[in-house]
């Protein structure tokens, strides 16, 4: 069994113990950590446009990309330590909804939090990523609360009779 679990700042915790109880003992555990691409772009173009020609030494987004892998690592790091047992630790970078469905391609498995709207049951607990990931996935989905599920009466109304 290979399972791919989405490493999210914030989310992970709870993903990783979801492989822990839900991936047997042998599977091959894929910990996946996606970095935007575009915050390093805009900050490499307003420093081209704006302030730094000439000057590529200062470019803040190159910075910013040292930063991001720096910080992908240490979490990955962490999300390893928690999950305690042999794993593959992915980075990537792109448009992170696309590049996680690329990652989920040919496995078994898919874990990934609710990132939106937590505090009711619904739709809106799926951020825009979220909600393009389950609806792309190209393997079964595990979608795990970050946190203790609100309760039931926190669900919608059905909606009227016509």
């Amino acid at each position: 069994m290979s399972v791919v679990v989405w490493i999210v700042e914030g989310t992970w915790p709870a993903c990783v113990d979801a492989a822990r109880a839900h991936a047997p003992a042998d599977a091959d555990v894929v910990l996946l950590h996606v970095t935007p691409a575009d915050v390093p772009g805009v900050a490499h173009g307003a420093f081209a446009g704006l302030l730094g020609r000439g000057h590529p030494e200062r470019d803040p987004g190159t910075r910013m990309e040292r930063f991001a892998a720096t910080s992908a690592q240490e979490l990955l790091q962490s999300a390893a330590d928690r999950l305690g047992r042999p794993c593959t630790r992915t980075e990537r970078t792109g448009r992170v909804e696309r590049e996680v469905v690329a990652e989920a391609e040919g496995r078994d498995l898919l874990i990934l939090a609710r990132d939106g709207d937590r505090s009711h049951l619904g739709p809106r607990s799926l951020g825009p990523a979220s909600r393009f990931v389950v609806d792309h996935a190209p393997c079964p989905v595990l979608l795990v609360w970050p946190e203790p599920s609100p309760d039931l009466s926190t669900m919608p109304p059905p909606p009227p009779h016509h």
